[in-house]
């Protein structure tokens, strides 16, 4: 009996101790909730009245929350959060073929066709040569004739002999023709090369005297008994796209052969600036012949 009354004793003290304990928790649990809850309110009452510290707050906020995306975009294999750029559209050369006209629309829609290339890119050149075309006094027709046949619309062609871009103009050559866009690198901006080479063509049709014989500079065969056909499919090329433009139709998958290698090959000296190399390869002495 005495046992029992001893146990009864200690269960008793041991309730009103885990009660005590736990009303004096529950307390000081709610002071501390008061006390927090009153320092966030004069916080925000305080950061309210002050508009910088309001916004470098929220500024870290949006920082963090940010961060937070990101760091979880990545793990998802979304990189392209981190990477994006809103204005790399602007580096695109593209334009909407619904805004050419009829004429620019219709040459276009074929070329696309026929080199396998997008409309819009196409759609932008088609755009720059009827401007450059209109300033340089060449039918824009002969200007995507010859990238036609010079790089097939691969803004990255490139020759054995450093001929590069759309028109396949000799970059170390014509290097300050591409200062004014920036350097030798604009070589491979479509529009830049379009236009250094409408430059280059002009001058070349202007030395030569003549349309044709200007090709054959263009294409580094002025000394050269044969341009191996090169002048001749710019030509026939160029006669499908008026075709084109005026309404008629030309079949898309007629062959293409590009142009003979062979033009590309060294020639025999051409008289070019005391400066420049004695005997220089076609391209260089066609081109290079330009600067006399």
């Amino acid at each position: 009996m005495e046992l029992l009354r001893i146990v009864r004793a200690v269960r008793t003290s041991l309730g009103v101790f885990i009660r005590d304990v736990g009303h004096g928790l529950l307390e000081v649990s709610h002071n501390t909730l008061a006390l927090l809850g009153l320092a966030v309110v004069a916080a925000l009452v305080f950061a309210g009245g002050r508009a910088e510290l309001r916004h470098q707050v929220e500024q870290a906020a949006y920082d963090w929350l940010q961060s937070r995306h990101e760091a979880r975009a990545e793990l998802q294999g979304n990189m392209l959060v981190s990477l994006g750029e809103a204005d790399a559209v602007t580096r695109a050369t593209a334009a909407d073929p619904r805004a050419l006209t009829r004429q620019q629309a219709a040459v276009a829609q074929w070329l696309s066709r026929r080199y396998r290339v997008a409309p819009e890119p196409v759609s932008r050149l088609v755009q720059e040569a009827w401007h450059v075309g209109q300033r340089a006094g060449l039918d824009p027709t002969l200007i995507l004739a010859i990238v036609a046949i010079e790089s097939s619309f691969n803004p990255f062609a490139q020759s054995a002999v450093g001929a590069q871009g759309l028109m396949q103009v000799m970059t170390r050559v014509h290097d300050d023709k591409y200062q004014a866009f920036g350097g030798i690198h604009a070589a491979f901006d479509p529009v830049t090369n379009l236009r250094v080479g409408v430059q280059v063509l002009k001058e070349c049709i202007a030395r030569a005297g003549g349309l044709e014989a200007g090709l054959r500079y263009y294409v580094g065969a002025a000394n050269l008994a044969d341009d191996g056909g090169y002048a001749g499919k710019v030509l026939a090329e160029q006669s499908n796209l008026l075709r084109i433009a005026n309404g008629k139709g030309v079949p898309t998958n007629a062959p293409i052969t590009p142009a003979v290698t062979a033009t590309r090959e060294p020639a025999p000296a051409a008289p070019v600036a005391p400066a420049i190399p004695a005997a220089p390869k076609a391209d260089d002495a066609a081109q290079v012949a330009l600067l006399d």
